[in-house]
Formats: C-alpha cells, structure tokens, sequence
C-alpha cells in the first residue's frame, strides 16, 4: 500500500481543519466560499479558499479519497513544489470557469427582465437583497424585499404587466447569491494528470465494478460533467442538482494544458524539491 507523502498529508489535514471549522463557526462560510463577481460577498481571497471547503462529509470524503489515491504517486514523482503549483493552479482554472459561465447564464437570465430597464445600481441592489431564512432562498422573501426597490425605481407597473420578468429577476438574484465550494476542481485535474501519465492503469468507480482504462475512464467523467452542466443534471439527482460540473472542467481543462505544455517542453521528469 502507497504511504500517504508530505504534501497530501498537510492538504488533507488542512481541509478537514477548514471543514469541522466550517461547522464550529458556520460565519465563516460566506467569506471563504467562492461567490459571483457581482455579489457583494465576492473577496479575492475565495479564489483560494474555497478549495478548502466542503458541503458536507460525503463530499469532503470523496475529494480527499482522491487525493490521496492519485495525489501520492504524483508528488512522488513532481516532488513537494511542482505537485502543489500544479494543485493550486487546477483550483483557479477550477474557479475562473466557474465565474465566467455564471456570469454568461446571470446576463442570459436578465434578458428576461430588460424590458425594465432597469439602472445598474438598481439591478446590483436586486441581484444582492437578503432572501434567505437561514436555510433556503425563498420567493416570497425575495418578493417582500425588491418590491419596494422596483417602486422606487418607478418600475413596478411595469412588473406587473410582466409578471415573466419578476421571475427573471428572482432566478438571477438565485444564481448570483449560490456560492461555490471544494476541493473536486483540484481533484480533477489530478485526474487529468494521472491518465496522462498512466494511460493504461485501471481504475474503477466504487458503483461501477468494472475496471477502466485511465484513458478512457477520464474522457468519459469529463464528457458527463460537460453534458451536465449544459443540462443542469446529474446521475444523483434531478436538474439544478448543484454541483458545480463547470468548476469540475475548468481544473481539468487547466490540468491538461500544463500537462500538455510540460510534456511538450520536456518538462515532465523534472522534480522540484
């Protein structure tokens, strides 16, 4: 059995420290998830952090089951320094996907309200009024705080002849306000490096017996993530089943571009220490 190396020990550990704090000091969790440019809790920081939080055991579980599986042999041959650049990396190209497809389906979801014409500064208050109870975003809060914002705005005629373009307002205000969070961005770039390098070696979903190809296996996750986050649906659920399938490619994409450019640049074999 593969020891566990230094550098995915102290990720590990440092992710199950941001986890069980997430759960000491529930506050915490809107400064260091990962929110959309346009909300007002979007910090530089998130870029960062977010890769340390997790929604819960499962997931966490799951993402640090795989770094340790894949993580290990990869450090072992990149050595501390290059495996976690590489790490670290796959987790902004994780994030700056993810930003920018939210961004495109916010602007896309606010075509139905542009028959308002609504100001910027009025549009930014709407997207960011507090409608949660805590637990949920519910209309009839969100209902109860833009109202009176529209009225200002002297749109709220407009409102009701329309009522298509509340809702549009509702589902923007929804996507601006739904944070992203964990480390699977990350993980999945490990992944693209791992078929990569390993081509051949088989591996195997834990509900799938059946062992796969590193090759093929990947491929196939990644065209799955891609068909998902177009159609907002997952073999665990239903649609908007919340998970971030758009953060998942984003890493791998940036996973293998460098494994591309270092393979190209002879780069591989080399270790930073």
């Amino acid at each position: 059995m593969m020891r566990i190396t230094e550098t995915v020990k102290h990720l590990i550990i440092l992710n199950i420290v941001f986890f069980i704090g997430s759960y000491l000091a529930p506050g915490v969790v809107d400064y260091l998830t990962l929110h959309s440019v346009q909300s007002d809790k979007f910090k530089v920081w998130q870029l960062i952090t977010h890769m340390f939080m997790h929604g819960g055991i499962p997931h966490i579980f799951f993402n640090m089951f795989a770094l340790f599986s894949f993580g290990g042999l990869l450090e072992q041959m990149w050595g501390p320094k290059k495996f976690i650049f590489f790490y670290i990396s796959c987790g902004l190209g994780s994030a700056a996907l993810h930003l920018g497809v939210t961004y495109y389906e916010l602007q896309h979801v606010l075509d139905g309200a542009s028959m308002l014409n609504l100001d910027k500064n009025t549009l930014h208050e709407i997207l960011n009024v507090n409608f949660s109870d805590g637990k949920y975003l519910r209309g009839d809060l969100f209902k109860a705080q833009v109202e009176p914002i529209l009225a200002h705005a002297g749109k709220i005629d407009l409102v009701n002849q329309n009522p298509g373009s509340f809702q549009s307002l509702f589902d923007a205000a929804r996507l601006n306000q739904i944070p992203m969070l964990g480390a699977s961005g990350a993980i999945y770039g490990l992944l693209v490096a791992f078929a990569f390098m390993f081509p051949n070696a088989e591996l195997m979903l834990m509900f799938i017996p059946i062992p796969i190809k590193a090759k093929y296996f990947v491929p196939v996750l990644l065209a799955y993530d891609l068909f998902s986050g177009v159609r907002g649906q997952s073999v665990f659920g239903g649609s908007s089943d919340g998970v971030a399938h758009f953060a998942h490619l984003g890493g791998a994409v940036l996973g293998f571009l460098m494994m591309w450019y270092w393979k190209k640049n002879q780069y591989n074999g080399n270790r930073w220490n």
